[in-house]
């Protein structure tokens, strides 16, 4: 026979009520008597009842996540934490890709008015794409990343900070021609784009370096190829360089595929470093100085509001700052 929350209540010695507590991960429940709950969940084999627990609640367990690009190795660490962080808090996940097509933010809002889900997250590009701009009645709803508003619940890095930091770090080891990989311009802008852009800028006027425009290289799309595409045409154009920044770990994985092409050794003849600390960074040859920040962390910050805001939707919107850090690692050295 199937077990029921009070066959684990009694098991775990504590009230229904703290179970259902326990597995809805809204209500704050005592470690100890946290722990005693799962055990007791674990040794019945109980599975929450998600469609009678809707009925009762208007709730249907279930929440929508956007990323822009799925194929990308940061969006599939994001959402591994993001999945089990969802389920431990008795919630399963919708997915969905908005990258190349950002009204399908429109579509995620709509099973939110629906009650189709019970909250959304959103991870728009710009501000002034995204659906939550104007929209009338927004359903729970957290925005992750660089995205500055203040219409809706906010977790991110201060990405800012970050490249200035990454950058401030390059400097330190005596590099003057850095390049920065994926920066605001005519063939690609996004929030993130923008942000690191500035940190960027804001580490080489506190450093007293001048800025060159010509070290900013756009790209077209943040990936591998085409950071290394135009790497190497900066290379052709004669223009010196001796470090290289790149926005994301992945487009500086194709930066040292292009420059090994080349013969160009990193670190000595370059040093580079990469943003978001993936698992292909770490194991990149060289592994690769990275800005690294708690995934983990970023998912918990982001359900923990969400689960607030689905149980309170008068709640103002509120705003958290993911820590980062610099990595340093074999693909920097001082000049």
């Amino acid at each position: 026979m199937r077990a029921t929350v009070r066959d684990v209540a009694a098991r775990a010695g504590v009230s229904p009520k703290t179970v259902s507590n326990v597995i809805n991960g809204v209500v704050f429940v005592r470690p100890e008597t946290k722990e005693r709950v799962e055990e007791a969940i674990a040794e019945l084999q109980y599975v929450p009842n998600l469609s009678a627990r809707g009925l009762r609640n208007g709730r249907t367990g279930a929440i929508a996540l956007a990323f822009p690009d799925l194929s990308m190795e940061y969006s599939a660490e994001m959402l591994d934490q993001f999945v089990e962080v969802a389920h431990e808090k008795g919630w399963s996940i919708q997915l969905e890709q908005t990258g190349k097509r950002p009204e399908r933010e429109l579509e995620l809002l709509s099973r939110g008015r629906e009650h189709l889900v019970d909250g959304l997250v959103l991870n728009p590009t710009r501000l002034e794409t995204s659906a939550i701009v104007g929209a009338d009645a927004l359903p729970p709803v957290v925005v992750i990343g660089e995205v500055e508003q203040n219409l809706v619940d906010r977790v991110a890095l201060d990405s800012v900070a970050a490249a200035r930091d990454m950058t401030a770090y390059l400097l330190s080891l005596g590099h003057r021609r850095i390049a920065a990989v994926g920066t605001v311009g005519d063939r690609f802008e996004s929030a993130s784009a923008r942000t690191r852009t500035l940190g960027y800028r804001q580490a080489l006027d506190a450093a007293g370096v001048p800025l060159d425009p010509a070290l900013e290289i756009d790209v077209d799309s943040w990936a591998p190829g085409a950071a290394g595409e135009r790497l190497l045409e900066m290379l052709d154009a004669g223009i010196e360089i001796d470090a290289v920044f790149c926005f994301t770990d992945t487009m500086a994985t194709g930066v040292l595929s292009a420059l090994a092409g080349r013969g160009v050794r990193v670190p000595e003849d370059l040093s580079v470093a990469g943003f978001d600390d993936v698992a292909s960074g770490r194991y990149a040859a060289p592994p690769l100085t990275t800005v690294s920040f708690d995934k983990r962390q970023f998912a918990e910050d982001t359900l923990s509001l969400l689960a607030d805001r689905v149980a309170d939707r008068s709640l103002p919107p509120r705003a958290r700052v993911v820590p980062h850090r610099i990595v340093p690692r074999e693909s920097t050295r001082p000049a």
